[in-house]
C-alpha cells in the first residue's frame, strides 16, 4: 500500500497544497510548527477518521473556514482508489471513493491504514491508561475496520447509561442499555485480548532486537476477572458484574466495569514500565510497540504505510538502526525532521521542505 498524491484544502496551515509521492521513502524537513506534522495528521485522519493530536474537527480546519478537504490517490493491491473526506465542524463528515458518495465516512475505514511512531508515544509507558487503550483500538480498526463500530457503540451506550444512573434512573429504564453493554462490552474486550496475545511475540522480539537485557511482555489487564478472547463466555461474567455492583454504580453515577476502565499492561523483567522503565527503556518499550504492530499487520497479509514523525533527532545509533530497518520492510515511509542532521546516514529518500502553508522540493531562497 502507497500514497501516489495527497491534497489538503483548508487543512490545518494548508490553504491548498498537492504533494506527490513518488519514491519508497518520503521525508518532510522543516521549523518546528512549520506544518510537517500537518502533512502526517491528515494521513492519519484518512486511517482512523480521528486526530491523534485533537479531538474535535475544528482545529483541523483553517481559521475562518467551516469545512477542510483531504484527497488522496492510494495504490492498493495493484489498483488506484481515490479517497475524498470532507472534515466538518459543526456536522457530519462526508466521504467519496473515486468519486462516488458513501453512505458514511466509516466506509473508507481499511483504505488506508498506517502504523506511525512519534515522540508522543512515550506517553504508552508513562501516560494514562486511556492512552494505551487508545493504541489497543486504533490497531483493531486497522486489522479489522468493522471494530471502529463496535467501540463507537460501545462509547454511546457508556455514555447513555451513565446519564440514567446519574439521575438515578428506574432499573427498569436502565435494562435496554445494560443488554447492550454486556454485548458491545464482551466482543470489544474479546479482541483487545487476542491482539494482546498477537502482538506480544512480535512486540518482545522488536525490544530483544534492541539488545535489551529484560523481557518485554504484554498483557490486558482488565477491571472484570476472568474475561478472555472468546466472547460468549465474557457475556455470563458481564452479566454477573451488573447484579454485583448496581447499587455501587447507583451510589456513584457511572459505570464501574466494562473496557473503558481497562489497561494494557506492559511489563520489563519483573516489574511494570510504567513507574520502573528508565528513560532509554521506555523509548525502547514506544518503538518495540509500534514495529510489533508494523510486523503484525504485515504477518497478516496488510502493508501498512510507516509514519516516523520527527523521531530520529530523540533516538541513539542502536534505536535509529531498528527503525531504519523498518523502512526497508516497508513498501512506503513517510518521515518528518526539523533539519536534515537528523536523518540517519545512508536514508535514501526524496526530500521535501516545508515552510508555513508551503511544501517545496527545494529549500526557500534556493
Amino acid at each position: 500500500m502507497r500514497i501516489k498524491q495527497l491534497s489538503l484544502q483548508n487543512f490545518r496551515s494548508y490553504l491548498n497544497v498537492t504533494i506527490n509521492f513518488t519514491s519508497k521513502t518520503t521525508t518532510f524537513i522543516g521549523d518546528n510548527g512549520a506544518g510537517k506534522t500537518n502533512i502526517v495528521e491528515a494521513i492519519i485522519y484518512l486511517a482512523f477518521l480521528s486526530s491523534h493530536r485533537v479531538s474535535q474537527n475544528q482545529p483541523l480546519i483553517l481559521l475562518g473556514n467551516q469545512q477542510a478537504i483531504i484527497r488522496a490517490e492510494i495504490e492498493k493491491e495493484n489498483r488506484t482508489l481515490q479517497i475524498d473526506l470532507e472534515v466538518n465542524a459543526n456536522k457530519a463528515n462526508r466521504a467519496r471513493i473515486n468519486q462516488n458518495p458513501t453512505r458514511s465516512q466509516k466506509e473508507i475505514l481499511g483504505a488506508c491504514q498506517v502504523v506511525h511512531f512519534s515522540p508522543e508515544d512515550l506517553d504508552l509507558v508513562r501516560g494514562d491508561p486511556g492512552t494505551r487503550r487508545d493504541f489497543l483500538d486504533r490497531l483493531l480498526i486497522t486489522r479489522s475496520p468493522r471494530l471502529a463500530g463496535v467501540s463507537a457503540d460501545y462509547e454511546r451506550v457508556i455514555k447513555q447509561r451513565n446519564v440514567l444512573l446519574k439521575t438515578r434512573a428506574a432499573q427498569s429504564a436502565l435494562v435496554p442499555w445494560n443488554e447492550q453493554l454486556v454485548v458491545l462490552a464482551s466482543n470489544l474486550t474479546a479482541e483487545r485480548i487476542a491482539l494482546c496475545e498477537a502482538l506480544n511475540p512480535w512486540a518482545t522480539q522488536n525490544y530483544s532486537n534492541l539488545n535489551e537485557t529484560k523481557l518485554m511482555k504484554l498483557d490486558y489487564k482488565s477491571s472484570t476477572e476472568g474475561l478472555s478472547n472468546n466472547p460468549n463466555l465474557n457475556i455470563e461474567i458481564y452479566k454477573k458484574q451488573i447484579q454485583d455492583l448496581q447499587y455501587q454504580e447507583i451510589e456513584r453515577g457511572t459505570t464501574l466495569f466494562g473496557p473503558h476502565r481497562d489497561d494494557l499492561l506492559i511489563q520489563l523483567g519483573d516489574f511494570p514500565a510504567k513507574g520502573y522503565a528508565s528513560h532509554g527503556e521506555s523509548w525502547s518499550v514506544a518503538i518495540s510497540l509500534r514495529l510489533g504492530a508494523f510486523d503484525l499487520l504485515r504477518n497478516e497479509g496488510s502493508d501498512p504505510i510507516l509514519i516516523l514523525d520527527d523521531v530520529f533527532a530523540e533516538l541513539d545509533t542502536t534505536r535509529r538502526l531498528q527503525l531504519m530497518a523498518a523502512t526497508q520492510k516497508a513498501e512506503q515511509t513517510i518521515i518528518t525532521a526539523a533539519v536534515e542532521g537528523d536523518l540517519p546516514e545512508g536514508l535514501e529518500t526524496e526530500r521535501f521542505y516545508v515552510t508555513p502553508g508551503v511544501v517545496s522540493l527545494k529549500k526557500r531562497g534556493l
